[in-house]
């Protein structure tokens, strides 16, 4: 009796689609078949398969963007019952129903679901968010950390780029220029770095130029929404103090 309520049960999905980033957006319902276990992403890869709507009509396949599908890589971030999140990790059953399924709304729309992140790449590099230490020869084992910086400095090296983060600040949209906070929890993960402290100052005076920390708004909608645990705010508070000292140090000329 249970296997055959569970093969009579249906989830209906409403998603929002466009068909290109000049065009309008419009919404399309789904309904499929129930299976145990179901997320997000097996719901649109279904969709993908068998691509017919609510109303029987065969329609363009669903696109979106994903990857390692264990919340990781960060590339199926979208809305999803009004809140952003990862798709590999939305089980459907603790999602309340139609679900609704939309594009993160920070970033132009490229079609459908997937949404082009440049706005948070081009932070990235604006902060010089890596190591220097690219070259055509070994430079052998890096320094050290010590073991307790190591710790809190690998909590926000779990950073994926999914971009959740931003979409939940208000402070990040098309009237700003804010880099958001991913960027600037980057800045305190490498300006803590052996090696990547060579640039500290680098970092420090992209943040101090306009859309940089003097965006954030301290909503503290970020940490609630990263995925990851990432303590974004306490990295945006240790950087507004270091962008204090460091601008300190250029007025007293140290």
């Amino acid at each position: 009796m249970a296997e055959q309520a569970t093969a009579s049960k249906t989830v209906k999905f409403i998603i929002t689609r466009q068909d290109s980033p000049e065009s309008s957006s419009y919404t399309e319902e789904f309904e499929l078949p129930y299976r145990p276990n179901m997320n997000v992403i097996s719901a649109l890869m279904e969709i993908q398969r068998n691509p017919v709507n609510k109303d029987g009509k065969s329609i363009a396949p669903v696109c979106w963007e994903s990857n390692c599908l264990e919340e990781v890589c960060g590339a199926c971030s979208m809305i999803i019952n009004g809140k952003p999140r990862q798709a590999c990790a939305a089980l459907i059953d603790k999602l309340e129903q139609p679900v609704r399924i939309e594009p993160m709304k920070t970033f132009p729309v490229v079609r459908d679901l997937v949404i082009d992140r440049s706005r948070m790449f081009n932070a990235l590099k604006r902060v010089k968010a890596w190591i220097p230490i690219d070259g055509t020869y070994d430079l052998g084992p890096g320094p050290r950390m010590p073991e307790k910086k190591r710790q809190w400095a690998y909590e926000l090296s779990k950073c994926m780029t999914c971009g959740v983060c931003l979409e939940a600040c208000p402070n990040v949209n098309e009237k700003t220029d804010f880099i958001g906070p991913a960027a600037l929890s980057q800045v305190r993960l490498f300006n803590a770095h052996p090696t990547g402290e060579m640039n500290a100052e680098e970092r420090l005076e992209a943040l101090m130029e306009d859309g940089g920390i003097e965006g954030c708004g301290n909503s503290q909608n970020c940490v609630r929404s990263c995925p990851k645990g990432i303590p974004l705010t306490t990295s945006i508070a240790e950087m507004n103090k270091q962008t204090t000292k460091h601008m300190f140090k250029r007025w007293l000329g140290v």
